[in-house]
């Protein structure tokens, strides 16, 4: 049994590097040896991205809480304060295993099981998934990360790539492919690369999650399978440049969040329309001329087209689909600040829900209840048909006086308070970018 499995995993070891699908024609793995001058990259070499991006988690862990947080602190970036959801065990069984989000006949039947209002019900749940979004220092700790990360990236790739010659002339990613030597700045700038992204796939579970989650996810994907194929294949030179473009974009987007979570608006503003500026060009101008074009068209000066080839390319034009997708998304928020005149809302954030149905609930139950007052304090109070009052009745009817004038007020100002609640449901405020 164990011979069977060890022939069939040397079988697809074979077949997996076969040189058609890794090398052009006419090149074999034979024409790819070394020597002690020449290295070329191993698929081996890429294991060590393993390691690396665990000592990536752990740097950002102490990152986050030695740095990060303390400066959040003092930059006056505060948590917003959320009522806790009750224990109750049916409700939190059902949020667990069901859905977080029940729907109205769920909603009833749930609070036949509790004994409760479905009002009550429904405000649970709007509470516990209020608790479970991530607060504010979060989102601030994890956006330092990032920036501290893209900055340390994006200069590193320029001072590796500056005098190389694939960096002003396109065409010299192909010159001597595939047996072009591996360098050991461009190494260990990939192994920085793909630890990182492997990093980002490890703590996916526990980082910010956004509407575009399922994007972010192919996202990273592609970046790892693109990344590593381009090592194995030795596509090391056009790599760098997908790296370095997509790194640049990345250095505004990390501050505007900082800048937005720190309420500092006009800055906010200020740097989102040069990130906006910086990633339709790079991602929708430089990124196909620079990459796209070179891979379809000038790598065919050189070979002709083979498995790796085609794998490249459908990995490139993934990652162009998502450059698209976002675009429109920031597109749509620079329309909105050219009218509006403010930047909306990252529409990829998750609005945190308010207790706007709650606070209406209340602000009614405080008008009963003044009402209520008034109604008794005015029959409690009354006056002698002799026309004589007892001291303690005209005591009492100033004071009557006084809460008819606290009920009219309370009135009015529970009128004031409901248009106010109004408003807030419809124009909810939230963050820009989170």
């Amino acid at each position: 049994m164990n011979m069977e499995i060890s022939r069939m995993a040397h079988s697809l070891n074979e077949w997996l590097w076969q040189h058609e699908f890794w090398l052009p024609p006419g090149i074999t793995w034979e024409d790819m040896k070394e020597s002690e001058d020449t290295h070329y990259p191993k698929p081996r070499d890429l294991l060590l991205s393993i390691p690396f991006a665990l000592i990536l988690v752990v740097i950002r862990c102490i990152f986050e809480r030695a740095i990060a947080l303390p400066l959040s602190a003092k930059l006056g970036v505060k948590d917003k304060l959320r009522p806790k959801a009750q224990p109750i065990s049916i409700l939190e069984t059902f949020y667990t295993v069901n859905c977080k989000n029940p729907k109205e006949g769920e909603l009833i039947s749930l609070a036949k099981q509790c004994d409760l209002p479905v009002r009550k019900v429904e405000r649970w749940f709007r509470r516990r998934r209020n608790t479970d979004r991530p607060s504010l220092s979060k989102k601030f700790c994890e956006a330092c990360w990032r920036f501290t990360f893209y900055i340390v990236s994006f200069f590193t790739g320029l001072a590796v790539l500056y005098n190389k010659p694939w960096l002003w002339d396109h065409r010299e990613c192909w010159t001597g492919y595939p047996q072009q030597p591996l360098q050991p700045s461009l190494f260990w700038y990939y192994m920085l690369e793909l630890s990182f992204y492997c990093s980002l796939v490890f703590t996916l579970p526990f980082d910010v999650k956004r509407k575009d989650f399922k994007e972010q996810i192919v996202h990273h994907a592609a970046t790892i399978f693109l990344i590593s194929f381009s090592y194995c294949a030795n596509y090391i030179r056009i790599g760098t440049l997908v790296m370095v473009i997509h790194d640049a974009s990345d250095c505004f987007l990390e501050p505007t969040k900082i800048f937005n979570y720190m309420k500092w608006k006009k800055t906010c503003d200020s740097l989102f329309m040069i990130f906006s500026a910086v990633f339709l060009i790079s991602r929708l101008v430089v990124f196909p001329y620079t990459v796209l074009y070179n891979t379809y068209y000038y790598s065919m000066e050189i070979f002709q087209p083979f498995f790796g080839y085609y794998f490249v390319n459908a990995l490139l034009i993934t990652l162009q689909l998502l450059h698209i997708f976002w675009s429109c998304l920031i597109i749509h928020m620079v329309y909105k600040f050219m009218l509006q005149g403010t930047m909306e809302k990252d529409m990829r954030s998750e609005t945190e829900e308010s207790d706007v149905d709650e606070e209406r609930e209340n602000m009614m139950e405080k008008e009963k209840n003044g009402i209520a007052r008034f109604s008794n304090v005015t029959s409690s109070n009354y006056i002698q048909r002799n026309g004589s009052e007892p001291l303690n009745n005209r005591a009492h009817l100033t004071n009557g006086h006084d809460d008819w004038h606290n009920g009219r007020y309370l009135q009015s100002h529970l009128v004031v308070r409901r248009e106010e609640i109004t408003l807030l449901s419809e124009g909810e405020e939230s963050e820009k970018i989170c």
